[in-house]
């Protein structure tokens, strides 16, 4: 969790005490400082070398769900500020956000950077991702 990231927001939270777990998947890049502080407030991370399609991720309390655009490859979501390959793809979000097990309370997409995106294929994706969240928040997660 770096203070000059999108993770900062999670980095406080984690300070407080409010959020019993936090686990982020698909992480491609990780500096000490990050793996310091994740070991500090223990932080879960799936790092994207390590992800497996077929893991069986479960919660036992309410999910909030953040997606940040750039975890997925620069093939499938070109309009964000850090392009990463060796992301996920399109599928493999809409599955984990179908397969995961908890109840789903709420979630957001960040990190869409219309200056960068092709053909609008990133708002596309973020917009096929909002409505399988939505879909899911209503059927009572």
């Amino acid at each position: 969790m770096n203070d000059s990231s999108s993770s900062k927001p999670f980095a406080r939270l984690m300070e407080t005490g409010r959020i019993s777990r936090l686990l982020q998947v698909g992480i491609r890049t990780l500096n000490d400082h990050q793996r310091e502080q994740a070991a500090r407030f223990g932080v879960e991370i799936i790092e994207m070398k390590d992800w497996d399609d077929n893991a069986q991720l479960g919660f036992d309390g309410p999910v909030y769900l953040s997606v940040d655009l750039d975890g997925l490859d620069p093939a499938f979501a070109p309009g964000v500020s850090h392009h990463e390959p060796g992301g996920f793809s399109s599928r493999q979000v809409i599955n984990l956000v179908h397969r995961f097990e908890g109840p789903l309370v709420g979630a957001d997409i960040v990190e869409l950077n219309p200056h960068r995106d092709i053909n609008n294929m990133t708002a596309m994706v973020a917009a096929r991702l909002a409505k399988e969240i939505m879909g899911r928040l209503l059927v009572g997660g």
